[in-house]
């Protein structure tokens, strides 16, 4: 039985109701709950943009489908939020990521579908916060695609280490990245201190991947290596496209961008659509 929210509408006839009431809070209704009794379900929701409400607008659909016992929820969330906050860095700072888990948990989802989670850095099926996670990876789909657009051979390549496992599998290197301190002010911001890359890439052409493009920090900083370096083009993808402050343009003027429909952008150019059919078939 499909669940399907209106944030999934790109790839799937919504049956959710999600609305808000004049003072900002969430309304939600599963008009088809009564259904899941005794069934396995599968809940469709996108938590970004919006994510505080995104998320507990999911709790609700999750609560309304609990009170009639289905036999199981799986819950597939394309980009998982509060995935980076996975590590404690200062006094008093909380798991932010494995709280998410724990709640998903507590509230009846036996299984979480995503991709690229960000803590998990790489393909398979794991436990964290108790909630049980099959992470699946694009990056043979990206790979395919920026092969697809370049027409040629590709040098393959992370921003940093934490990507390395989007590229081991092609013979693909990864930039060592330095972070500093937290900013002063009101934004939660590690200011990148260094990207350093040691692959010769002259007269190459270069595809920079990673597991997501936030400000774009990081993907404009190898770019700007690679092009020190002498490459002939740059091709840069990611998971998840966020393109915050600015940086699609930015990206755009260093050479080809382009990422997944896990968040729908005016650069998605690969479908998650195939691989959720695969595994969820009607």
């Amino acid at each position: 039985m499909r669940i399907v929210c209106p944030s999934f509408s790109d790839l799937y006839e919504p049956n959710v109701e999600i609305k808000k009431f004049p003072d900002g809070d969430s309304y939600v209704r599963v008009p088809s709950a009564k259904e899941a009794e005794g069934k396995e379900v599968v809940v469709f929701n996108r938590l970004y943009p919006e994510q505080d409400s995104a998320l507990f607008q999911t709790v609700l659909v999750l609560r309304a489908l609990k009170e009639h016992n289905p036999k199981s929820i799986t819950l597939v969330v394309p980009y998982l939020p509060y995935s980076r906050q996975d590590k404690l860095f200062r006094e008093g700072e909380v798991k932010s990521a494995e709280i998410l888990c724990e709640l998903l948990k507590s509230e009846g989802v036996d299984e979480l579908v995503t991709f690229d989670c960000h803590f998990l850095k790489k393909e398979g099926e794991f436990e964290y916060g108790g909630l049980k996670i099959r992470n699946i990876s694009l990056n043979k789909k990206l790979v395919e695609k920026a092969r697809e657009i370049s027409g040629g051979e590709l040098e393959i390549m992370s921003p940093d280490q934490g990507a390395n496992y989007l590229v081991a599998e092609f013979g693909g290197s990864s930039m060592k990245k330095e972070r500093g301190e937290y900013a002063e002010g009101g934004e939660a911001y590690r200011e990148i201190k260094d990207v350093k890359m040691e692959k010769d890439v002259s007269g190459k052409a270069v595809l920079i991947i990673d597991d997501m493009i936030s400000t774009g920090g990081t993907m404009l900083r190898g770019v700007e290596n690679v092009k020190k370096g002498g490459a002939k083009s740059v091709i840069c993808t990611a998971a998840h496209g966020f393109f915050l402050k600015g940086s699609l343009e930015k990206l755009k003027e260093a050479g080809e961008v382009f990422v997944s429909d896990t968040i729908p952008t005016e650069v998605s150019k690969v479908s998650i659509k195939p691989m959720l059919e695969e595994m969820f078939p009607e």
